[in-house]
């Protein structure tokens, strides 16, 4: 028996307490990770009257770290090599407390911006790492529901850590905001260092081992339809906004408070999702694509007044809230031999999609109008639709 398989049968023996401590821990610092990465939308203008930069410029904040994790998700682990991936874990928390630190020390936007590079570092490597360790936590069985617990960090973080981020910068300053931030980051490297098993690495990542991924159907299925599904997402999204003032004739001061109930349907979507996987995954993927397809576009039709415009946003963050852990545990079951591989590229074509979208959504606006960007939003969905459909017959992705 090889080391590696050696470690794996012991984490797998390892008493079911600890196992479940070392699940929830990975899951605080993706909440802390993603808290970072969107923090600074809550700051924006505060960081630019302080740093005397546009809101445009300050939104570099934001833009940065997510296209520097699409490229640090491959090639972080590629780096590496074969260093145990607890150490990595714990390494990528320590270099988040340092980047969080830095931001809220920066005497100008140029600092901050470096600081940013480093939290994009951060999360494409962490991600990467965390979003396959499930199966080497857990015993099968168990896979779906824990990879659920490691993405409810996600909807975690945009139902509680963004507002209570920008409350506390609104309140004591954006520097304070980033500064206790960084204190989290420091007490998630505890949590992990205190329960996290020893982690050899399955396998040396390569380029090679890269492009072998997408030679496999199944993974191929998953990256397009994760690329659809999030471009689609954020073209809509990153404008719902005026989307629910201006179609749905909703009052501003109601916004936020939508939104948050967006964000808590995403949640209740993450474990729904988790716990309808442990069953069916095809199925449960291709209901969540066809949802989208369907909530987005019936936006435009049907939520031109409060209440249809509340519910389609309610099925919406439902439905999109089980994306992150459906598609990985899809990457999972398509490459079980490959499960970091496949989950480095997931990860990149998911923060260069929330990019992408954003962009994307912007020139829509400005030429389709905010129909045209729930209509795009849904048509990308439907074509995630199909490209799922035709992987019904794949025995691994049932």
């Amino acid at each position: 028996m090889t080391t590696t398989e050696q470690t794996v049968r012991d984490v797998r023996q390892e008493p079911e307490p600890s196992r479940w401590a070392a699940v929830v821990a990975v899951a605080l610092g993706t909440f802390l990770l993603v808290t970072a990465e969107q923090l600074p939308i809550g700051l924006l203008t505060d960081v630019g009257s302080a740093l005397r930069v546009s809101e445009g410029t300050a939104g570099l904040m934001v833009t940065v770290p997510s296209l520097v994790a699409a490229v640090a998700a491959p090639v972080v682990p590629a780096l590496v090599g074969g260093l145990d991936r607890r150490l990595l874990l714990l390494g990528l928390m320590g270099l988040m407390t340092l980047a969080n630190l830095a931001s809220a020390l920066a005497p100008d936007f140029t600092v901050l911006v470096a600081s940013r590079v480093l939290v994009g570092v951060a999360i494409g490597g962490f991600w990467a790492v965390a979003g396959g360790l499930a199966v080497r936590l857990v015993n099968g069985a168990h896979v779906p529901r824990a990879t659920a617990i490691i993405f409810g960090g996600v909807g975690a973080a945009n139902v509680f850590g963004v507002p209570i981020g920008t409350l506390i910068g609104g309140l004591t300053g954006w520097r304070t905001a980033f500064t206790i931030l960084s204190v989290l980051a420091l007490l998630a490297l505890a949590a992990l260092l205190a329960v996290l098993p020893p982690l050899a690495a399955s396998q040396v990542m390569s380029p090679r081992l890269l492009a072998r991924q997408l030679r496999n159907p199944g993974v191929r299925i998953g990256i397009l339809a994760t690329f659809l599904l999030v471009t689609g997402h954020f073209v809509a999204y990153t404008f719902v906004s005026p989307a629910l003032q201006r179609l749905s004739g909703i009052d501003a001061r109601l916004v936020g408070p939508l939104l948050f109930a967006f964000g808590f349907a995403g949640m209740v979507g993450n474990f729904a999702a988790g716990a309808a996987l442990a069953r069916r995954t095809h199925r449960t993927v291709q209901m969540i694509t066809l949802t989208l397809a369907v909530a987005m576009p019936l936006f435009v039709l049907l939520g031109r007044g409060m209440i249809g415009g509340i519910a389609l946003l309610i099925v919406w963050g439902l439905a999109f809230g089980g994306v992150s852990v459906g598609l990985q545990s899809w990457m999972i079951k398509a490459a079980p031999r490959a499960v970091e591989a496949a989950s480095a590229l997931w990860v990149a074509v998911f923060n260069l999609s929330i990019g992408l979208g954003a962009l994307v959504g912007g020139v829509v606006l400005d030429t389709l109008g905010l129909s045209g960007l729930l209509w795009i939003g849904g048509a990308a969905a439907l074509v995630a639709a199909l490209a799922v459909w035709t992987a019904r017959g794949n025995a691994d992705l049932r």
